[in-house]
């Protein structure tokens, strides 16, 4: 059995979808952890500490920050892992912290879905991997978003094809799992914001542990 101490604010609760909200009470009451997923912790507590992209947030703060507003807003557990852990692509190869500011896609989307298939299936999976498509594809779609872009995922955003084309997005809506990859990237685009306070990422621990694929 793994306890630890935490810092709860009950008015938070109020406003998590109750599925959620009853998974995190069993696991806030029994915290029972599968062990195959503390490395994904690991990861976080070592490569997390990397900037991220010319923000003034790393990439754990980025995570955190991301996961607490879909928590938040009611969000379903997959969306809610799927978006605290949409950038660990960046966190599993040996380019750098800014590979974009050399002109490299580091594919941190198919990198880190590919990562991820060990200990979740597609609904984690999936915005993870579209969540790129899904800042190209508001490019074109939405007025206004494009200009709403930080400097560093306009940089990127060149290096990723730039706004898809109507038929691109044409195509993008019919794809399974597109409303879950553009939900997380609006969280992903607020996620930037230094000094913002979180919780822990042992708070999410729960939620991963009802997503992860058994065995």
């Amino acid at each position: 059995m793994w306890s630890r101490d935490i810092d709860v604010d009950w008015r938070d609760i109020d406003n998590i979808n109750t599925s959620s909200r009853i998974i995190y009470f069993i696991n806030f009451i029994f915290m029972t952890i599968p062990p195959a997923l503390l490395p994904l912790i690991e990861i976080y507590r070592k490569n997390g500490l990397r900037r991220y992209g010319l923000t003034g947030v790393t990439q754990l703060e980025h995570a955190l920050q991301g996961a607490r507003l879909a928590e938040l807003d009611g969000c379903l557990p997959h969306l809610i892992v799927a978006t605290l852990l949409h950038d660990i692509g960046h966190m599993v190869h040996d380019l750098g912290e800014t590979p974009a500011a050399t002109g490299v896609d580091d594919l941190h989307q198919r990198l880190g879905a590919d990562f991820l298939s060990r200990w979740f299936g597609g609904g984690v999976t999936r915005p993870v991997r579209l969540h790129v498509a899904a800042k190209r594809y508001l490019c074109r779609a939405e007025t206004g978003y494009a200009e709403s872009l930080s400097d560093d995922s306009i940089r990127s955003l060149k290096l990723q094809g730039g706004p898809m084309s109507s038929e691109e997005a044409a195509r993008f809506r019919s794809t399974a799992g597109f409303e879950d990859a553009v939900q997380l990237r609006r969280y992903d685009d607020r996620a930037k914001i230094a000094g913002l306070p979180t919780p822990e990422i042992e708070h999410f621990l729960g939620y991963m542990a009802d997503c992860a694929v058994s065995g």
